[in-house]
């Protein structure tokens, strides 16, 4: 069975870029034509940067290894949560805080802070604050919940990150290429997909776009662990990681 289907990308809008007056030029050579003042772009391109993604992710998934789910605009943050959990990954979703892959040791303290309230909350110390003092504990734990919630569990670095929607996520990017973490990503005709190690051409706006492709990814991730395990430093990586791998 195909991991995804020209039908499935043509009924998911995944064709439909930016206006042309919002293009980035490096995007060229995955725009099919224009119309009506739109980029449509090329979906075979698109099958072709998919599938290879997706065979990435699931020798990632097959090593043991993870892959941080990231989309924090508000079409994405649901369906990156919600495929995330159901591949049992990790995700961002609402606020990428710098250094959550390139200073690890300072986001993990204040994961440990949350799980020091979380805590508290459950084995009775709420009982000898006052009403102020829980309200001020529980605002703290939301605020943390909500922005490390989904990497609590997240031990170290991801072996992949997956992305929607370069522009948007740039620090996240950066941080990524900097580590040198793989980046498998959503690329719509107004971002540039230099450095993006598995670009997938298509529509990082719309809710059906992007359900489709995340929901892929969390399928390639679930398809690698019924996979024989890949020995570790065995996955293939283009070379040089973090840069784009052929379009050939």
């Amino acid at each position: 069975m195909q991991a995804i289907t020209m039908k499935e990308l043509l009924e998911a809008g995944v064709h439909f870029g930016h206006q042309a007056k919002r293009w980035n030029p490096k995007m060229k050579k995955y725009i099919f034509g224009e119309r009506h003042g739109i980029y449509i772009i090329d979906l075979q391109k698109t099958l072709k940067k998919f599938k290879q993604a997706y065979e990435f992710a699931r020798q990632i998934s097959a090593e043991n290894r993870s892959v941080l789910f990231v989309g924090t605009k508000k079409q994405a943050q649901d369906v990156i949560a919600e495929e995330a959990l159901r591949s049992g990954m990790f995700y961002v979703n609402h606020r990428w805080l710098g250094g959550m892959l390139t200073n690890y040791e300072t986001i993990k303290k204040s994961i440990d802070k949350l799980r020091q309230i979380e805590a508290m909350s459950q084995d009775g110390t709420y009982d000898k604050f006052t009403k102020k003092e829980v309200a001020r504990h529980e605002k703290k734990r939301e605020a943390l919940s909500r922005a490390l919630g989904g990497i609590k569990e997240m031990n170290g670095r991801p072996g992949a990150v997956f992305i929607v929607d370069v522009k948007k996520e740039a620090i996240a990017v950066k941080e990524a290429q900097r580590m040198k973490i793989p980046i498998i990503a959503v690329v719509d005709t107004n971002c540039d997909p230099d450095g993006i190690t598995y670009p997938i051409p298509g529509n990082d706006d719309a809710i059906r776009s992007i359900r489709l492709i995340t929901s892929r990814m969390a399928d390639a991730v679930l398809d690698g662990r019924q996979r024989t395990p890949v020995p570790a430093g065995e996955v293939s990586l283009p070379a040089g990681a973090g840069q784009e791998v052929s379009a050939a």
